[in-house]
C-alpha cells in the first residue's frame, strides 16, 4: 500500500470524526438554553444509536451487494451534510426530532464503513489499524478548538450567521459536505457481492449460556447507559460551575486527549495487569468522575476529572472488545464484536440518553438543574456494577469453544 493511501485514510478518519465531534459534547447546553426538556435533549441524543442499531441492515449490506464503499459514503455524508446545515436553522423540538432521525440513518453506516474500507486497504491491519483510527480522535479534539474559536470571533447568543448554538451543526454540515467531495478520492473499494446477513451476531447470543459472560455484558450495558450522563450532561453543567460557553468545546477535548494517552499506554497496562484488571481500573474510574462531578467544586478539579474519560472509556469500553474477542469462538468472533457494539454503543447509549434526560428533569425545580443529584445517579449505579465485576469476573485463557462447539456459528 502506498504511503498516499495511508495518509488519505487517515485525512478521512479525521474529518469523519470531526463531524460527530462538532455538535455532539455541546449540543445539549444550547438546546437546554432554547427552552428543550431534559427528556427532549435525551430523545435527541438517543436517535444516533438507533442508527447505530439499524445501521447493519444498511449501509453494511449496500456496500457489500451493491455499491462500492467510497461512492456510498460520498452518497452519505453528502446528504448528511446537507441534513445538517438545515438543522441549523430549526430551533423547535419538533423540527429538529426528524432531521436528526434521518441524520442519524446517514450517518451511523459510514462509522462502519470507514472501517470496513481502512481494513480492506491497510496491509497488516489489525496492528497498523490503530494508527490511522486515532486520527478520528485527533480530529475530535481539533474540531473542538476549532469551535471555540469561531465563538471567540463570533460570541454567543448571537454566533456565527446569527445561528447561536446551532453554529455547531452548520460547522458539522460544512465539514461533512467537505469530507462528502473527499470521498470521492477514497481507493476503489468494489461490493463483494455476497454480504453476510444483518442478523448474523444473534449467534452470538449462546454465548451467554455461559454466566460470567452474560454478567459481564449486563455490567457493559448498564455502565454504557451512564456513558450519556457524561456526553448529553456534560457541557450545560460545565457552564452552571463558571465554564463560558465559547470555551466548553476546547475544555471538553482534555477527555479526547487523555483517551489518546490511555490508548498509548493500554498495550503496556494490558501485559502488566492483565485484562481483568486493566478493566477493573477503568470501572472504577466511573463513578469517581462522577463523584468529583456531583461534588462540584472547584472548578479546576471538575475540569481536571474529565481526564478520567481516558480511563473509563478505554480501560473498559476498549478492553471489553478485546475480551470478547478473546473468549469468543474464532468462528463467530465478528458476530460477537457485533452483539456487544449492537448493546453497549447502540441499545445501552439509546436507553442511556433518555435515561439522563429523564433524570436532568426529575432533579429540576424552577428552571434550576441541581447537578449534585443528578450525578450522584451514574455514582451509585456505576459503583454497583464495579462491586458486581469486582465479584463475579473470572478472565478466561481459553475461548468459550469447548462449551459451545457446533452450537454456535
Amino acid at each position: 500500500m502506498s504511503t498516499g493511501i495511508r495518509w488519505r485514510l487517515s485525512l478521512m478518519m479525521f474529518l469523519q470524526y470531526m463531524v460527530w465531534g462538532a455538535w455532539y459534547p455541546v449540543l445539549s447546553s444550547y438546546m437546554e438554553r432554547i427552552g428543550f426538556s431534559g427528556l427532549q435533549i435525551g430523545v435527541i441524543y438517543s436517535l444516533l444509536p438507533v442508527g447505530c442499531m439499524i445501521a447493519p441492515f444498511i449501509g453494511g449490506q449496500i456496500a457489500d451487494r451493491y455499491v462500492a464503499t467510497e461512492k456510498l459514503l460520498t452518497m452519505l455524508h453528502l446528504s448528511g451534510g446537507v441534513l445538517l446545515c438545515l438543522m441549523a436553522g430549526m430551533g423547535s423540538y419538533d423540527k429538529l426530532l426528524p432531521m436528526m432521525f434521518a441524520w442519524s440513518l446517514v450517518y451511523a453506516p459510514t462509522l462502519a464503513l470507514t472501517n470496513s474500507i481502512t481494513f480492506h486497504h491497510l496491509p497488516d491491519a489489525e496492528k497498523k489499524f490503530g494508527l490511522v483510527r486515532v486520527f478520528g480522535t485527533l480530529g475530535w479534539i481539533a474540531v473542538g478548538l476549532m469551535l471555540t474559536g469561531l465563538r471567540k470571533i463570533w460570541p454567543e447568543p448571537q454566533g456565527l450567521f446569527g445561528l447561536g448554538g446551532a453554529d455547531s451543526l452548520w460547522l458539522a454540515g460544512f465539514l461533512s459536505l467537505a469530507l462528502g467531495l473527499f470521498c470521492i478520492a477514497l481507493p476503489h473499494t468494489p461490493p463483494a457481492r455476497t454480504g453476510g446477513s444483518p442478523w448474523a451476531f444473534l449467534s452470538a447470543i449462546k454465548l451467554l449460556r455461559d454466566p460470567s459472560f452474560a454478567l459481564f455484558i449486563a455490567i457493559a450495558f448498564v455502565v454504557s447507559t451512564e456513558l450519556m450522563f457524561y456526553y448529553v450532561l456534560t457541557a450545560p453543567f460545565l457552564q452552571t460551575i463558571g465554564i463560558a460557553s465559547d470555551n466548553i468545546p476546547a475544555v471538553m477535548t482534555i477527555a479526547q486527549i487523555a483517551e489518546i494517552g490511555t490508548m498509548i499506554a493500554l498495550p503496556w497496562m494490558i501485559s502488566r495487569w492483565g485484562i481483568g484488571k486493566t478493566m477493573a481500573i477503568g470501572i472504577i474510574s466511573w463513578p469517581i468522575r462522577y463523584a468529583i462531578f456531583a461534588y462540584g467544586e472547584p472548578t479546576w478539579f471538575v475540569v481536571a476529572a474529565l481526564t478520567l474519560h481516558g480511563l473509563c472509556y478505554v480501560c473498559f469500553f476498549v478492553v471489553s472488545f478485546i475480551h470478547v474477542n478473546s473468549v469468543a469462538p474464532p468462528d463467530i468472533r465478528a458476530s460477537a464484536q457485533a452483539f456487544i457494539t449492537f448493546v453497549t454503543l447502540g441499545a445501552g447509549l439509546y436507553v442511556g440518553s433518555i435515561f439522563a434526560g429523564w433524570i436532568r428533569d426529575y432533579y429540576t425545580v424552577g428552571q434550576v438543574v441541581d447537578y449534585t443529584k443528578v450525578f450522584i445517579v451514574p455514582c451509585v449505579l456505576t459503583v454497583i456494577c464495579a462491586i458486581v465485576f469486582f465479584l463475579s469476573f473470572k478472565e478466561k485463557k481459553q475461548p468459550l469453544q469447548a462449551e459451545y462447539q457446533g452450537e454456535v456459528g
